[in-house]
């Protein structure tokens, strides 16, 4: 370490000891210590934990299990909401709707697959538990019991973007090296089912910056629309208010928007449309591979043999 930066960390470390903040330690385990810049120009002590992270055993943290393989649901409190007994009321479809939506970055096309829900509670409803409502409420349940493991995206590696839309919502899959990071999905609002095809693309891929710009601001990022000309939005000079808007956001990230084929597209397919709704419901076999496509497997029985 350089004498500035050591003479200052004497300094810093030694104020922590006087006011009973910090002690001496003399455990095997540690982690450097890094001097970033104020904006007044003085020094301010950082902890780089990254290395130590490495050996840091699983934990469960706010209803997730956190280990080195990712992030995944906590079994214990999914079994809250697999015992759920089907909602007899408004009330108790809130209850659900806000224990389950916790999880739902773990659910591909949670808002769509939730959608018969959601209008329950909604003004001049009247509360009638049908079979089409059922059925969402099972298919919430199994998908979480089967949520997958997401990993923990690093910093200084590219991500990657899938956005696609539909009549009923916008959906995206954030991934990094092959591996999904997060889902997300969105009804669309009334005023959205106005927007032109164009709009309605580019609204999913600003939806995915805003939901994710924790992970994506500072970072390279790729995002693929099965929409072409969004390749070239950035050069279009006939553009709406709305697309200005929205242009001014896309500049305060580091990405590359390219066209992706809406038929090889399937992850956000299925997030924006009920296409996986419909698949479970043939009794088919979904399986996701490591290059981010789904594939859907059915078996055939002969009837007259």
């Amino acid at each position: 370490m350089a004498p500035k930066k050591l003479e200052e960390l004497k300094a810093l470390l030694q104020e922590l000891i006087d006011r009973g903040f910090a002690r001496p330690s003399f455990l095997p385990w540690g982690a450097p210590v890094l001097f970033v810049k104020k904006k007044d120009r003085p020094m301010r002590m950082c902890i780089n934990y990254r290395q130590l992270n490495k050996v840091t055993i699983k934990n469960k943290f706010l209803g997730c299990i956190v280990s080195a393989d990712g992030i995944r649901v906590d079994p214990s409190k999914i079994s809250t909401v697999i015992d759920w007994k089907p909602p007899r009321n408004v009330s108790k479809v809130r209850s659900f709707l806000g224990l389950a939506g916790y999880y739902r970055r773990f659910v591909k096309g949670f808002s769509m697959i939730a959608t018969p829900m959601t209008k329950l509670p909604q003004k001049d409803v009247k509360f009638e538990w049908s079979e089409k409502l059922q059925q969402s409420f099972n298919q919430l349940k199994t998908l979480l019991t089967e949520a997958p493991v997401l990993v923990q995206p690093k910093s200084g590696k590219e991500f990657v973007i899938y956005s696609d839309t539909s009549l009923n919502g916008l959906g995206c899959v954030l991934m990094q090296e092959g591996k999904v990071v997060a889902y997300a999905s969105k009804q669309l609002k009334p005023h959205e089912k106005n927007y032109p095809t164009h709009d309605l693309e580019l609204a999913a891929i600003v939806f995915a910056l805003k939901i994710w710009r924790h992970h994506l601001y500072g970072e390279k990022s790729h995002i693929f629309t099965n929409h072409k000309s969004l390749k070239y939005i950035v050069t279009q000079k006939d553009l709406n208010l709305r697309q200005r808007r929205w242009l001014e956001l896309l500049k305060d990230y580091e990405l590359l928007i390219d066209y992706h084929l809406g038929k090889a597209n399937v992850v956000v397919d299925a997030l924006s449309k009920k296409s996986l709704f419909s698949l479970r419901a043939m009794n088919t076999q979904l399986t996701l591979s490591d290059d981010g496509s789904i594939l859907a497997e059915l078996k055939a029985k002969p009837a007259f043999l």
